[in-house]
């Protein structure tokens, strides 16, 4: 559509520039033939009266050339006007369009950029939050085997001390009924040598030993009783030897679990390390997009002055009533280009 507009106005323009050219034809034909004419008629070609007709003539085709001449000017300064307007409609159009998408892939960015970065920092909160609640489960758990395994050796130092303390009293009541014993039996055989001596004899020592049997007896149930006591330290020595190994079990774990602690802290503060790094690179990422939403307002700003001298004719091409499309000078540096230019 702007081509042809252009293309009508260049006709017309070509138009006021060879109307000149075509007038001067004319009257240079028309002379010529009024000199053919005066030769042939034998009338001299250079007389007052005819001379002055011709004049008159000539003053009549000017002033018709004049008119026709302002009328075309007058056409084409509407038409460029009017073209000019419908120009900086479009560009209006254009540039608020502009501004509009602009802004529309502005405001995606942002929300994208937001929706990143709420989903990193949801994500690495709960990663920290797992591997925390992980951390604290794990040392939970080694703090209850360590004092599981403290209270076995508190048990088992005092078992120990305890079936010492039993082993070696029961060790001097061994000792002391196998010396009673032996002196019982002393006394017996001296009994016995004594009853060979003489029945008197006999019956006087039989005197103090008529209990002798039930004292037996009774020393017999102690050691059976203090055998079973000596069974008994042995099933807990036997059960103490068992918590033993299992401490000695528990320990080698304890060790694994602090190991796999030291790992899990040195994976945190990988993740700390990280959450930095991310930390430091939205940081970036928030610059570099407000660095773009100010290029964008300034752009903006830029297209509304620009609209705004289209709108006040600040930028609008200074035509002469005389000048042409044809013949029009250059437009300089600071202002803007010619109407074709916006076609380009």
């Amino acid at each position: 559509m702007h081509s042809l507009e252009l293309l009508r106005l260049n006709i017309c323009g070509l138009y006021f520039f060879l109307w000149p050219a075509y007038y001067s034809c004319r009257i240079s034909d028309y002379w010529q033939g009024v000199a053919s004419v005066t030769l042939l008629l034998g009338v001299p070609a250079f007389s007052v009266a005819h001379w002055e007709q011709l004049q008159q003539e000539k003053e009549d085709l000017e002033r018709r050339f004049e008119a026709e001449l302002q009328g075309l000017r007058a056409q084409q300064q509407r038409e460029l006007g009017a073209l000019e307007e419908r120009l900086k409609a479009r560009h209006m159009d254009e540039a608020r369009s502009l501004q509009a998408q602009q802004q529309a892939e502005l405001d995606e960015l942002q929300f994208q950029q937001q929706e990143q970065v709420c989903e990193m920092t949801e994500n690495h909160e709960a990663s920290l939050l797992e591997m925390e609640t992980t951390h604290n489960d794990t040392l939970s758990t080694l703090q209850e085997e360590h004092a599981r395994t403290m209270a076995h050796e508190q048990q088992k130092k005092s078992l120990e001390e305890e079936f010492e303390k039993i082993r070696l009293s029961l060790q001097d009541q061994v000792d002391t009924l196998t010396f009673q014993n032996r002196s019982l039996r002393d006394r017996a055989k001296r009994f016995e040598e004594a009853l060979r001596r003489s029945t008197d004899e006999q019956i006087d020592a039989l005197a103090p030993y008529k209990h002798i049997e039930e004292d037996l007896k009774s020393l017999k149930d102690v050691l059976e009783m203090k055998n079973q006591q000596i069974h008994q330290q042995e099933l807990k020595i036997s059960e103490l030897e068992k918590i033993a190994e299992k401490n000695v079990y528990l320990e080698e774990k304890l060790q694994v679990l602090q190991q796999q602690n030291e790992d899990l802290k040195e994976q945190i503060d990988k993740n700390v390390a990280v959450s930095r790094q991310l930390s430091v690179e939205n940081a970036n990422l928030q610059v570099h997009v407000e660095q773009e939403s100010k290029e964008k307002k300034r752009l903006s700003r830029t297209n509304e002055e620009l609209l705004w001298r289209l709108q006040t004719g600040e930028l609008s091409p200074h035509m002469s009533p005389t000048s042409s499309p044809i013949h029009r000078p250059p437009s300089g540096p600071g202002s803007p280009a010619r109407p074709h230019s916006y076609h380009q």
